[in-house]
C-alpha cells in the first residue's frame, strides 16, 4: 500500500538514513567503529582488554556509560578529535573515571595503527590534564602524572576483607596500596569482593618485591564494578614513585600477577611517570546506538 506524504533520503555513503514520514524526522540507529585491544601485553589474550571508540562528537553520558556496561570490559575509552590530538574519557561498566591507562595505550595504538595517523606522538586532553603518548618501534610510552602515596591508617575493614596482615598501607590521590613482604603473597590473595567493595576507594593496590621483576602487583576494585583489573596502568603512577624511592632506581620492571599478567616498564622523570608496554588488536567492528 502506497504511504501518503512520505519521502524517503538516503546517501549510500552514509550510515544515518533520515526518514521523513508525515512531516516528522524518524533516525535510524547510528553506525560507530569499534576496537577491541590487549593492552601491556605482547600476546593475544593476556594484558587488559580494552574497547576504543572513536567518535565525531560526544554522546551523551548516558549513552557512553551504558556502552561501556554492554561491553563489559574494566573500561572503554571514547576519543573526539581536537586541535593537536584528541580528547579521551574512560567509562567502566558503572563510572567513569578520572585516569586510566591500559584503555589510554590501546587508545594509541589504534591511532597509530588504525587510523591513519600522521605523526609518532599523540597529546590527549584528559580529566586528569594533558597525556602525551609516543610510539618507539613496537613499545608505546604513556607519559603520566605521578600520584606518591602518604602512609595512612587502614580504613575500617581493609585488611580484614584482603585477609592479609600488611608491611604497610599508603593512601594516593584515589587508592590504597597495601605493601606485603613477598611475590608468593600477592598469589595467594583471596580477597571478600563483598566486603572489599565498601572501602571507599577508587581501588585497592597490593604490591610486594618481585621474583622476577622490581615490583609485582595486583588491583581489585569491586566498588567501581571491577573484581580484579588484569592490567592497571594508572596504579603504576603510584606504583612508581613507591617503589622508586624504595629500591633507589628511576627505571623499573613491573608485572601485574592477574591470570591474563600484564609487563610494564616504569619510568620516574621528576613529577612524572613513563609506563611503556605494546599492545595487541583483538578485534574490530561496529556497534550501532
Amino acid at each position: 500500500m502506497e504511504k501518503q506524504n512520505s519521502k524517503y533520503h538516503s546517501n549510500p555513503n552514509d550510515l544515518n538514513f533520515i526518514f521523513l514520514l508525515e512531516d516528522q524526522k524518524i533516525m535510524l540507529p547510528e553506525s560507530l567503529p569499534i576496537f577491541q585491544v590487549d593492552a601491556f601485553t605482547e600476546n593475544l589474550f593476556g594484558g587488559n582488554p580494552a574497547a576504543v571508540c572513536p567518535l565525531k562528537h560526544w554522546l551523551p553520558d548516558e549513552t557512553m556509560q551504558k556502552i561501556a556496561s554492554e561491553n563489559n570490559l574494566s573500561e572503554t575509552a571514547f576519543l573526539v578529535p581536537m586541535d593537536g590530538g584528541f580528547h579521551i574519557r574512560w567509562f567502566t561498566p558503572k563510572l567513569e573515571v578520572d585516569l586510566c591507562g591500559h584503555a589510554t595505550l590501546a587508545s594509541a595504538y589504534v591511532i597509530f595503527n588504525e587510523l591513519n595517523y600522521p605523526s609518532n606522538s599523540i597529546e590527549f586532553q584528559s580529566k586528569s590534564g594533558l597525556l602525551q603518548v609516543r610510539q618507539e618501534q613496537q613499545r608505546i610510552i604513556l607519559d603520566f602524572p605521578s600520584d606518591s602515596p602518604e602512609p595512612c591508617t587502614p580504613p575500617n575493614g581493609l585488611l580484614d576483607a584482603l585477609g592479609i596482615d600488611a608491611v604497610e598501607v599508603l593512601k594516593g590521590t584515589t587508592d590504597y596500596l597495601v605493601v606485603l613482604p613477598q611475590e608468593t603473597d600477592i598469589r595467594a590473595a583471596a580477597p571478600n569482593f563483598a566486603r572489599l567493595s565498601q572501602v571507599e576507594a577508587r581501588g585497592i593496590i597490593i604490591s610486594a618485591p618481585g621474583d622476577q621483576a622490581d615490583f609485582v602487583s595486583r588491583f581489585f576494585a569491586p566498588a567501581s564494578g571491577i573484581d580484579e583489573d588484569p592490567v592497571t596502568g594508572s596504579a603504576h603512577c603510584t606504583l612508581t614513585p613507591y617503589w622508586s624511592h624504595r629500591l633507589n632506581k628511576s627505571t623499573l620492571q613491573a608485572r601485574q600477577l592477574s591470570h591474563r599478567q600484564g609487563v610494564l616498564q616504569c619510568t620516574m622523570k621528576n613529577d612524572r611517570v613513563l609506563l611503556s608496554g605494546q599492545a595487541v588488536l583483538y578485534m574490530k567492528g561496529n556497534i550501532t546506538v
